[in-house]
């Protein structure tokens, strides 16, 4: 595989990004017609699938500079195709606008491509394999970090195990010396081994903090499962063991993070990366990075900090097209008003199935949630909150709708509820009525698939669980994406598993949810542009928007199911740039 990347010099003037708008809106009106001159690439000979509803296909595009100029059949680019014009032969492929990330945590994902990839260890013994191996390679006191287990994934129970989660000892034995710190799939848990509990002074006297749980045994003993808020003394002793390095060793780390992220979502044909939850720290060094030209994918950034902290900020922060289009930050989120399913954190309405008594976690508590929406209708920047069982989704309804009281001066909000997995019957038609956006990813359907019953049971999950489908036909406008690290960033998976509901057994999962092919291609382009206040600049094949172009190998919208999974990434475009190149 080849990998091309660019600096993306600023080109647009302040002064001339007005006018150019507005005249390609005028130039977009004239079917297949663009600006005249030639251009500086040419596709042609495909199958161009543009998500406008005016012109839904042609054949070939040109670009000039980073944007689209004309659409149309191969005969009619050529008055665009000069002695400098780069052309690409499609030969009969598939040509989307490129893949957007509709929600992801972009420095946790370059962060976990450094770190011990937990997904593929089939039980907890390969997991101690893995950090016994990595223990030998360390310095003793140096932390080990890891993330991706999921213990309902795993091919055999841990014994000895309490409510199917392993206990820290044989963690401990294997690395006495260094702390080990392995992130739930989810990030809404931990197992920690001892030396990092005696880090983060954890231990049989420690309090269960609101909205988290210290795992115990029968005896009252840490089993070092941290889940949710208890898992932050953890994270605080990693923290302060990582401000050991230099102000040059973080900046250098940064940038890796930065540039690993990119890389693995531009391969896999992402051209717009959307962030729910960044620091201020990471903030400004993205913002630092487009200025000098360096970010290789454009980003949309949501800022996670305390209310209080952001009521002093926000108006310094907000963001728009940043870079020549690259960052932008005009959101709160994703302040986590639960937890996950995976975890039993989830806040459900009624307990789960699986452990009766118990309703989740409030993990945010609720008045920080309700006064960071009020610092986002003060400061003019979307809220999205997750929101995964149904209770959190209801009093995320209930906050939204009482701002939007507050203000009904204030039109076209596009607040999002995230990891919308869990909706009462009551609260589905609540999406369309408020002009709420419920923020999927479709590969959790069928990665949580196997066990969701267990959490919910057979007819609430039917009633309740996972019911895209049902969310489109309510009226809502439903975005994807695929939640990295928690999952690989493949839209292609994400997008096989929206229209096939296919678990790893071959058995569907609640077939009537599945999405159209129609469906999910909307969900993972222009929806995700409208869901960013950016469908004026991305998300369709359109003259006068930014040249972020995917094409596949195959043809995902006609071949047989089965096959949508082998399609390839054959070219990531990225303001005219080819930036990524699939070579067999």
């Amino acid at each position: 595989m080849n990998y091309y990347y660019s600096n993306y010099p600023g080109f647009v003037r302040k002064w001339f990004l007005p006018f150019f708008i507005t005249v390609t809106g005028i130039f977009t009106s004239i079917a297949c017609r663009g600006s005249d001159g030639p251009a500086d690439l040419v596709l042609r000979n495909g199958r161009i699938v543009t998500m406008d509803d005016q012109w839904p296909q042609v054949s070939a595009l040109a670009v000039k500079g980073d944007r689209i100029t004309a659409i149309g059949s191969d005969g009619e680019m050529r008055r665009y195709t000069g002695e400098k014009t780069k052309v690409i032969d499609l030969k009969g492929m598939l040509a989307i606008p490129g893949f957007i990330e509709g929600h992801g945590h972009f420095y946790s994902l370059g962060a976990s491509l450094m770190e011990l990839e937990l997904r593929y260890a089939e039980n907890w013994e390969a997991i101690i394999a893995l950090v016994a191996a990595e223990a030998e390679k360390k310095k003793p006191g140096t932390w080990i970090i890891g993330r991706g287990w999921h213990q309902d994934k795993w091919n055999t129970k841990p014994e000895p195990n309490v409510e199917g989660l392993p206990t820290h000892h044989k963690l401990s034995a294997v690395s006495p010396q260094n702390p080990v710190f392995l992130s739930h799939t989810s990030g809404h848990g931990v197992f920690v081994n001892q030396a990092a509990m005696q880090a983060a002074g954890i231990s049989r006297r420690s309090v269960d903090p609101p909205g988290g749980e210290i795992v115990r045994d029968e005896n009252g003993e840490p089993t070092g499962m941290l889940r949710e808020y208890a898992a932050q003394p953890a994270r605080d002793a990693l923290k302060t063991y990582q401000t050991q390095r230099s102000p040059e060793e973080v900046e250098v780390n940064m940038r890796q993070q930065v540039i690993l992220a990119a890389q693995n979502a531009i391969e896999n044909g992402i051209t717009s990366f959307q962030d729910m939850g960044s620091t201020w720290e990471e903030l400004d060094h993205l913002k630092m990075m487009a200025a000098e030209g360096s970010l290789p994918i454009r980003l949309y950034m949501a800022i996670q900090e305390p209310a209080v902290e952001m009521a002093e900020k926000l108006a310094d922060y907000r963001l728009v097209d940043y870079g020549n289009n690259f960052l932008t930050i005009r959101c709160i989120g994703e302040k986590v008003l639960d937890g996950a399913l995976g975890t039993h954190g989830g806040w459900l309405l009624e307990a789960y199935t699986d452990r009766p008594g118990n309703f989740g976690l409030n993990v945010t508590p609720v008045p920080e949630i309700r006064h960071s929406a009020e610092l986002a209708m003060k400061h003019d920047y979307q809220l999205a909150i997750q929101g995964i069982g149904d209770r959190a989704a209801r009093e995320l309804f209930n906050i939204y709708e009482e701002q939007f009281a507050v203000y009904p001066e204030k039109k076209d909000l596009r607040w999002r509820i995230e990891h919308a997995q869990v909706t009462h019957p009551d609260d589905l038609p609540r999406y369309a009525s408020l002009g709420v956006i419920p923020g999927i990813q479709g590969i959790f359907a069928c990665s949580d698939g196997p066990w969701v019953i267990d959490r919910l049971g057979v007819d609430r999950t039917k009633e309740r669980g996972y019911v895209f489908r049902s969310m489109a036909e309510s009226g809502a406008l439903i975005m994807n994406g695929t939640d990295p690290p928690v999952e690989e960033i493949s839209p292609i998976a994400s997008f096989h598993c929206s229209v096939t509901r296919e678990l790893p057994d071959g058995n569907i999962f609640q077939p009537e949810q599945r999405l159209t092919r129609e469906q999910a291609l909307r969900s993972y382009t222009i929806n995700n542009a409208f869901a960013a206040f950016e469908e004026d600049l991305k998300g369709s094949i359109t003259p006068g928007k930014l040249a972020d172009i995917t094409v596949l190998s195959k043809d995902i919208m006609t071949v047989p199911e089965d096959e949508i999974v082998e399609a390839e990434i054959v070219y990531t475009i990225i303001g005219g740039e080819v930036l990524y190149k699939w070579t067999r």
